[in-house]
Parts: C-alpha cells; sequence; structure tokens
C-alpha cells in the first residue's frame, strides 16, 4: 500500500511540474541522467544554447572570418586561429556563410548580422557565379578568381539554400530570382529522368562527369546520399518562397527517393553510396548524416504540406533516430563518426554530427514524446560544451580530442568547417525548445 501511495505521489508531482509545458511527465525507461523535464529545464537548456550562439559561434565568425585585403572570406584557419593566407576559398564555406547570418538576423535583427550576410551575398553573385553558362564554381584562390570551375550540383543546392534564406531575411528579389534561374539550370542538365534523383558532377559547361565527385574509392558512383540531402533541404527552401508546381514535384521525388531507395528499410539507416540505377555499393553506415537526415525528411514533408506523406515520414523519422540512438550514441553524449555491419568503424566525434544529434533527437521527441530523446538531446549538448567548444580561441574544434589536448593545427574555418551546422542547430534547438512550453 505504501508503494502505491509513494508512485502517486511521485507522479503528482510529476505532473505538477511540467503542467506549463508540454515536454511531458519524467521519463520512464531512459539511460543515465534522469530528470524531471519542467520548464525551468527547458529554460537552462535554451540560455545554454543561446549563450552558445550569440556569444561564442557568431562572434566569433564576425570577428575573426572576414578578409580584409581581399574580400569576402578568408579560406582557411587553425584550431590556435593561424590564418593560412593564400589558401583556396570555397562554394560551400561562402554559401553556408551566407545562409547562417541570413538566418541570423531573421532571428535577431542585429545590423551586425545583415552586414555579414550582404557581404557574403555580394561576393557570391560578383566571384563565384558564373556568368557565362550559369551556376556557381566550386573553388576560387585567395584573390577570388577561379581555380576549379566544375559545377558540383552539392554546392549548386547551397547557392540555393542560402539565397532563399537570404530572401527571406532580406526581400532581395534578385537573390530569389538566382535561386529560380539555378533550380531551371539543375533540371535541364542534372535530373535523371529514367531512375529519378539527380547526377552531381558536371564541367563548367554543364557536360557530365563519369564519376561524382563526392563518390567513394575506384567504383564508378554516380549519386550519393549526401548530394540529396543537401539538395532536399534546398529544394524545402525554395518552395517556402516559391510556390512553383515544378518544386513541388521535385521535392516530393526527392523525399520518396529516399524513402525507397536510400533508408535502408531493415536498419533504417542511409545507404550512402549509389551507381545511376540506385543500386548501392558501400555499407559504411554515417551517423551524422542519419540523424540529420530524420529532421530534414521531416521538415521537407512538412513543408510540401501534403498529410498523407507527413503521415509516413514522420514515423520513419523516428525509427531512424532510434537506430542512431541505439548503435552510434555514446555513453558520454557523443556520437560517433561511422560504422559498418553493427560495429563502430570510426570512433571519433566531430562538431557536425554532434550539432545535428541535438536537433534529430528533439524532432523525434517531438513526434512521438519518448523521453529518452529530450534526455539525449541535452546530454548531446552536454558533451558539445565540454569537448568541442573553444573557450581560449573561440567557435568549436572540429573534432573532440581524444587524448584530452586539441591538435592546434586542424581546421576551424576551412572549405568544410563552417558556421553553419552548429549555428543552425542552435537556431534548431531554439526554436524546438520554445515548441516543448506553448
Amino acid at each position: 500500500m505504501k508503494k502505491h501511495i509513494a508512485a502517486i505521489m511521485i507522479v503528482t508531482v510529476s505532473l505538477l511540474l511540467n503542467g506549463a509545458c508540454a515536454s511531458g511527465a519524467g521519463k520512464t525507461g531512459a539511460p543515465s541522467g534522469d530528470s524531471l523535464w519542467d520548464c525551468r529545464n527547458i529554460d537552462d537548456f535554451a540560455a545554454r544554447v543561446r549563450k552558445e550562439l550569440d556569444e561564442n559561434i557568431l562572434a566569433f565568425w564576425l570577428k575573426h572570418s572576414l578578409d580584409t585585403e581581399h574580400g569576402g572570406f578568408i579560406g582557411r584557419m587553425s584550431n590556435d586561429n593561424t590564418i593560412q593566407r593564400n589558401a583556396p576559398k570555397g562554394l560551400v564555406l561562402n554559401t553556408r556563410i551566407l545562409w547562417t547570418f541570413s538566418a541570423a538576423y531573421r532571428f535577431d535583427k542585429r545590423p551586425e548580422y545583415l552586414k555579414t550576410a550582404e557581404r557574403a551575398y555580394d561576393y557570391l553573385m560578383e566571384h563565384f557565379l558564373d556568368k557565362e553558362h550559369g551556376g556557381a564554381f566550386w573553388v576560387l584562390d585567395n584573390k577570388g578568381r577561379p581555380t576549379d570551375t566544375s559545377k558540383e550540383l552539392y554546392g549548386q543546392s547551397f547557392v540555393i539554400y542560402s539565397l532563399c534564406e537570404y530572401f527571406q531575411a532580406t526581400g532581395s528579389v534578385a537573390a530569389l530570382k538566382k535561386a529560380k534561374e539555378l533550380f531551371r539550370l539543375i533540371e535541364k542538365h542534372c535530373h535523371d529522368g529514367a531512375n529519378g534523383g539527380y547526377y552531381e558532377t558536371f564541367a563548367r559547361d554543364w557536360s557530365r562527369a563519369e564519376k561524382a565527385r563526392l563518390a567513394s574509392g575506384d567504383a564508378v558512383e554516380h549519386k550519393t546520399m549526401n548530394t540529396h540531402l543537401h539538395l532536399l533541404e534546398a529544394y524545402a527552401g525554395l518552395y517556402r518562397v516559391w510556390k512553383a508546381p515544378k518544386v513541388k514535384r521535385r521535392l516530393r521525388e526527392l523525399i520518396e527517393v529516399f524513402r525507397d531507395h536510400i533508408i535502408d528499410p531493415q536498419t533504417y539507416h542511409f545507404k550512402l553510396f549509389f551507381d545511376a540505377g540506385w543500386r548501392s555499393t558501400k555499407d559504411v553506415v554515417s551517423y551524422g548524416h542519419d540523424i540529420e537526415g530524420s529532421w530534414l525528411l521531416s521538415e521537407a514533408a512538412d513543408v510540401l504540406g501534403d498529410e498523407e506523406l507527413i503521415r509516413e515520414i514522420r514515423p520513419l523519422a523516428v525509427k531512424m533516430a532510434r537506430a542512431v540512438y541505439d548503435h552510434g550514441f555514446d555513453s558520454d553524449g557523443g556520437l560517433f563518426y561511422e560504422g559498418e555491419r553493427g560495429r563502430i568503424t570510426n570512433r571519433s566525434k566531430q562538431w557536425w554530427p554532434q550539432a545535428e544529434t541535438v536537433v534529430g533527437f528533439l524532432n523525434a521527441y517531438q513526434i512521438n514524446r519518448q523521453e529518452h530523446f529530450l534526455e539525449a538531446a541535452r546530454r548531446c549538448w552536454g558533451f558539445i560544451e565540454n569537448h568541442l567548444v573553444d573557450r581560449k580561441n573561440g567557435e568549436w574544434l572540429s573534432t573532440a580530442p581524444m587524448t584530452g589536448r586539441a591538435d592546434p593545427a586542424a581546421m576551424k574555418i576551412s572549405e568544410w568547417k563552417a558556421p553553419y551546422h552548429n549555428a543552425r542547430a542552435c537556431l534548431e534547438t531554439l526554436k524546438r525548445l520554445n515548441e516543448l512550453k506553448d
């Protein structure tokens, strides 16, 4: 009898604490770190994320990333804040900066965020865009001259994604017009009408290469999960601001490509590399892409607005998040990098999978209210604070040190190391935590 009374008291206290929030009562069957998720917990989590976004991530890029000599942004900087003066300037870095500061300005109307977004937009338009053949160059030298004029669909996707965010931040008609033009070029040159999806790598004149740039090893792979994932987010961003029927059709097709070809129906991990007919060529699992893809697919279905598809994709997203939780999520709150056939093959914990883990687990919790996902998001944020945030030089380390000491020569800014993953994770986390309180 006493056990029943005690249980009733615990449930009553839990419900009272959580009554003002939609996050649910204390979790059951969850891993270590049990807590009652009331408004105070959520507010504390949000305050830590907001502080990191404002005072570390965005502040670092405002202070350290501008190339005051040649314009735009520096191409590379190491963990000890040493700038490589002659480093190339990558399309992905520039467009991710454009997206980040456009999104930051939409979130918090600080003039310095707008100014940085405008700087990235102007540099993109002046130096990266190919005024003869359309699209954008893959790499420039440090002075803004093209050194790799190939058209990589991965990079073109980020041009569209960032231009749409800039349009939402500023109302720039020119930015939206350029995004529409690039959509039409991609559809003309890249779409695979026979098998669905897109070919990925092209010469400057849009003639197709024999193999995708992001392919692996010696296999002749024409399609990759990674490029299609970022085209998915780009087309979702485009459809938000331009309700063209063809954009809608292609966004739906991309969601269906993931459902039918890329998600493994037995494991709920992504397959990564494919031939033209969507036959998988590798068994590697990328846990970071799995968890990132789980919430981006949910977002794309929501943007599309098809209720039947939403009801289909949301359970898939949860199954993907659960597969990551079960197989790639470490007891310290960090996410391993890669696995194969049920075992971890790369134990490194890089910055971007951790950022996506926080958002992906929050998204899974919002769908099904299984509180271990909410707690896992909090634990991963703690891992980020303890192992990735560089409290001496700013921003995040690219990889959590496995020996306790960070490599001073590792890149903090590079063609692939930008503020997009961690700043976006902060913005998404703040939005989702706020929704839990409604």
